[in-house]
């Protein structure tokens, strides 16, 4: 119980350093979204009318009431409302979600399966020249852009082959590039760590006792190799949800999908300063969690672990 409570404790005080970094550097940014939105010479208000919709908002405030309003309204779950549309941001972020979510999920599903065959043929495929092949595709995927991975799909299979319609597709086509376009990258450090696991666990003694007992080369991989090193794999998987996150925006930009990445665009675009507050907290706080999942996991996967913690 301590192990939770310490690990439950450490994520909340990195949701708090967070939301106040976060809070801090897009207050420090040159202009606020009111005068973005308002400040125009076209619209022909005037000083005195910009101050008082500047006072609407609350941006003529000390910066540390309006802080401490903020903390209070998202603890609240208040996330204010878009300087751009006035829609509230709860309402921006919940139609933008799903679509996200989805396409996340599928890219690290695709992501894991792929770094799995990657990393398996990498060491126990048939043939020297194809465990070689296999294990320098990591090093080269992980030199790719995202965005110029997607270009390149749609160039390939939408321009060249036509299998996949760029308008007009269906819901089922139109995630299959987008979700390769997010999953390549986050597979290649993945098959890597995954790659060095395998090779460090299969030169220790209880592998070599296990194969004198007459055990074949698949039991050892799937029943005792992989159980051991899927720990550091499971620890990358965590860290890369940062760069899932950040994936996802670029592909949906590239791909023109609705959802957090053309949200997040448009609001930088216009300094919507409390839809980017919501949108880095909400980042933050999957994040988080993910890796205190990843945490809890730990003791449950390692015996060793549970016993240190137990203790």
């Amino acid at each position: 119980m301590s192990y939770v409570l310490q690990r439950v404790a450490q994520a909340a005080v990195v949701l708090v350093l967070a939301y106040a970094l976060s809070y801090a550097l897009l207050a420090a940014l040159p202009g606020d979204a009111v005068l973005a939105r308002f400040g125009s010479p076209e619209l022909g208000l005037t000083p005195e009318q910009l101050a008082d919709i500047r006072a609407a908002y609350g941006a003529d405030r000390p910066l540390l009431v309006r802080f401490a309003e903020s903390a209070r309204a998202f603890l609240g779950g208040d996330l204010g409302y878009s300087v751009q549309s006035g829609a509230a941001v709860s309402t921006l972020i919940a139609s933008a979600l799903p679509s996200t979510l989805v396409l996340a999920a599928l890219g690290l599903l695709v992501a894991v399966l792929l770094a799995v065959a990657i990393a398996f043929t990498a060491t126990h495929g048939r043939g020297r020249w194809l465990r070689r092949l296999f294990r320098d595709l990591p090093p080269l995927f992980v030199s790719l852009p995202v965005f110029w991975i997607g270009i390149l799909l749609i160039q390939v299979f939408s321009f060249r082959l036509g299998w996949i319609p760029v308008i007009g597709a269906g819901p089922v086509e139109s995630l299959v590039l987008p979700v390769l376009t997010i999953a390549v990258p986050i597979a290649a450090p993945l098959a890597q760590v995954l790659m060095r696991s395998i090779d460090d666990v299969g030169q220790m003694p209880f592998i070599a006792v296990v194969r004198a007992r007459g055990a074949s080369t698949p039991w050892l991989l799937w029943h005792d190799v992989s159980r051991n090193a899927v720990l550091p794999t499971l620890t990358m998987a965590g860290l890369l949800f940062g760069e899932l996150v950040g994936g996802a925006v670029v592909t949906e930009a590239v791909f023109g999908r609705a959802g957090i990445g053309q949200l997040t665009a448009q609001a930088v675009a216009n300094r919507d300063t409390p839809v980017l507050l919501a949108v880095v907290v909400l980042s933050t706080v999957a994040y988080v969690l993910v890796n205190l999942v990843v945490d809890l996991l730990y003791p449950v996967l390692d015996a060793r672990l549970r016993r240190g913690a137990l203790r």
